[in-house]
């Protein structure tokens, strides 16, 4: 398996070229056909790290957001290949808040085996591989972390930008609880590192957006769950590359299934 850190690096060095975009006075946005916003950072994130991942691993295949056209009678013979999104969040990015992320994952046989999520604008990283951990890094320092078990009163996150009435009613079924809101896959690392405890999403995402965070809330003790059938969320077994709705479950010994089974249909 590549090593932790060297996917860590080509994560960094593509937030510091986010980072020289972002921090411009202005830069341009356009829509991609599916009407999302597309910018320069997410372009040249997207080259780099298919650059250094080539340089890492030569013979392994990489799908990105930003070259999703491979059709699927090419993707289904890949048993191991990286998973990135280089720019997750684009509408945090244009918003300027801060919670964007590049994503890289190694996927072997459908399953998330190694995850780097970066935030560069808030400094601050989260990694994992299986048979090693999951860990949180800021300030140069490095720490393990691992969900929490659930509490009286849950915390749940829910998406920033991509709150629609299926997660209302959702969420409008469950006992008491407190909600926060973050933007890309840093609502994965709230599970994984325990300041959450429930990540329900009803609405799309594709792939590309949740195999990292899935590896590092995975290594870290939580259960990432397709809605609303309650199975292992995997990849690459199908064309389409939009997943099920799913939930990230930090405690699986809390009885999420049973507790929210009726709201989850």
């Amino acid at each position: 398996m590549p090593a932790l850190d060297e996917v860590l690096d080509i994560a960094h060095e593509a937030g510091r070229a986010i980072l020289e975009i972002y921090n411009t006075s202005d830069f341009a946005v356009t829509r991609k056909d599916d009407d999302t916003p597309l910018t320069q950072a997410d372009l040249a994130a997207h080259r780099l790290i298919l650059e250094r991942l080539a340089a890492l691993e030569p013979r392994l295949p990489c799908l990105s957001e930003e070259s999703a056209q491979i059709p699927y009678g090419v993707r289904r013979g890949w048993t191991r290949y990286w998973l990135v999104d280089p720019l997750d969040g684009t509408k945090e990015f244009v918003k300027r808040n801060g919670e964007f992320t590049v994503n890289i994952a190694l996927v072997e046989d459908g399953l998330p085996t190694l995850g780097v999520v970066h935030a560069p604008a808030l400094a601050l990283s989260y990694l994992a591989a299986r048979g090693v951990g999951a860990f949180r890094e800021a300030d140069g320092e490095r720490q393990a972390i691992r969900t929490r078990r659930t509490p009286q009163r849950p915390a749940l996150v829910v998406s920033k930008s991509h709150r629609d009435a299926a997660l209302d009613a959702f969420l409008a079924r469950l006992p008491p609880h407190d909600a926060l809101s973050r933007g890309s896959s840093l609502k994965f690392c709230l599970v994984a590192e325990g300041s959450a405890d429930f990540y329900p999403r009803t609405g799309p995402t594709s792939e590309w957006d949740t195999a990292a965070g899935q590896c590092i809330a995975e290594c870290a003790g939580a259960q990432v769950l397709t809605l609303p059938d309650w199975q292992p969320l995997r990849y690459n077994r199908k064309d389409s590359l939009i997943n099920p709705n799913f939930a990230v479950i930090g405690d699986p010994a809390y009885g999420w299934r049973e507790r929210l089974g009726a709201a989850a249909g």
